[in-house]
């Protein structure tokens, strides 16, 4: 188990167990957090976007070229702005505090 916590736009911390192998997406979603994820983690949106706090962001692997693409997308982008989808939780990321944006943009609607 791996813990994780997402901290929504209006600074609400929720703290979540996670299997090994899951995607930040797929926690989300399991667990009721606000995450849209339009395109079920195929890397055709970017409403899966989360910004990694700060200390954890060099912990975790680089983007993709195709994830920078469609980071570029995105509303509120910043220095530590990853895909849900794109990011897989195993024992180095125990504690990982991701933050939700203010907004989304779906280019899927």
């Amino acid at each position: 188990m791996v813990k994780i916590c997402f901290v929504s736009p209006s600074g609400k911390a929720t703290e979540l167990d996670a299997d090994d192998g899951q995607s930040v997406l797929d926690v989300a979603h399991a667990n009721d957090i606000d995450i849209e994820g339009a395109c079920e983690g195929a890397m055709a949106c970017s409403t899966c976007h989360v910004i990694v706090e700060s200390e954890w962001y060099g912990q975790l692997p680089e983007p993709s070229e195709e994830e920078q693409d469609m980071l570029d997308l995105t509303n509120g982008l910043t220095r530590t702005s990853r895909l849900g989808c794109q990011l897989r939780l195993d024992q180095s990321l125990d504690g990982l505090l991701v933050h939700l944006p203010l907004e989304t943009h779906n280019m899927l609607d």
